[in-house]
């Protein structure tokens, strides 16, 4: 089973410049969008049909041009499921389940803190609840590949410029030390678990040239159970979509 996450900042905006086009090239069996910024009512779905996607999910915030997440598959789930029934989270849009099997993929969008204090505690909230959330699902779906926008780089060979960034948000020591804790908690980050020591990242500023001169910071994840970890095949990143301020990740899993 091959997976794409990709935080898209307004799907419009990503079909307009190419997506389409691009994903004729890179066939896969499920697509994770997050920040999708729009209902599909107001989205030309017909690209994806053509593909073969059929629209499996769809998240939208309650406020408009916001966040949201969504889900295209090839392959017919045994169940989806919108949410975490937390309202908070529930009415940003920010999380999706499907079931395909023995595995459970979860495509989320996690909260930012850049705009101030208020939205990273709601950030620190959010994954101290998220934590507990997925948790409580392994216990009855072991098998999990959590997809998304961390809105975190895990450690220093993940950001360009780990010092000047240690007190900005997305790379403060507590968001840090809650992936730590994460990625010991029975997930793999499938990308580094393969690629140890690859420099790569999946999102850049819009500002000063960041991406040109390659100024990021990985922020976008494929967490797998450690209970499948064996079953990863490859996992990469797309540097070269340029559809938004992010990249692509792949996940290529074995589904038994």
């Amino acid at each position: 089973m091959q997976i794409l996450t990709y935080n898209l900042n307004g799907i419009r905006a990503a079909l307009r410049n190419g997506l389409i086009e691009w994903l004729s090239t890179k066939p896969v069996d499920l697509l994770c969008f997050q920040e999708v910024k729009a209902t599909p009512d107001v989205v030309d779905l017909s690209g994806f049909q053509a593909l073969g996607y059929e629209l499996i999910g769809w998240h939208a915030a309650e406020k408009k041009g916001y966040s949201g997440v969504a889900m295209f598959s090839k392959i017919k789930p045994d169940l989806v499921s919108i949410g975490c029934s937390i309202q908070t989270y529930d009415t940003e849009g920010r999380i999706l389940r499907a079931d395909f099997g023995d595995l459970t993929v979860l495509n989320c969008y996690f909260p930012s803190g850049t705009s101030g204090e208020i939205r990273q505690g709601v950030k620190m909230t959010f994954l101290a609840d998220f934590y507990e959330w997925v948790n409580e699902l392994r216990k009855e779906r072991p098998n999990l590949i959590i997809c998304g926008d961390y809105n975190i780089a895990h450690t220093e060979i993940d950001i360009h410029d780990p010092v000047r960034n240690k007190k900005t948000s997305g790379f403060l020591p507590e968001e840090r030390d809650w992936m730590t804790k994460w990625f010991g908690s029975g997930y793999t980050d499938a990308f580094r678990f393969k690629n140890p020591d690859l420099r790569e990242y999946s999102w850049w500023t819009y500002r000063a040239g960041a991406r040109g001169n390659n100024k990021g910071w990985r922020i976008d994840y494929i967490s797998v159970a450690d209970t499948i970890k064996d079953r990863i095949v490859s996992s990469r990143q797309y540097n070269d979509a340029v559809h938004s301020d992010h990249c692509p990740v792949f996940l290529d899993i074995e589904n038994e």
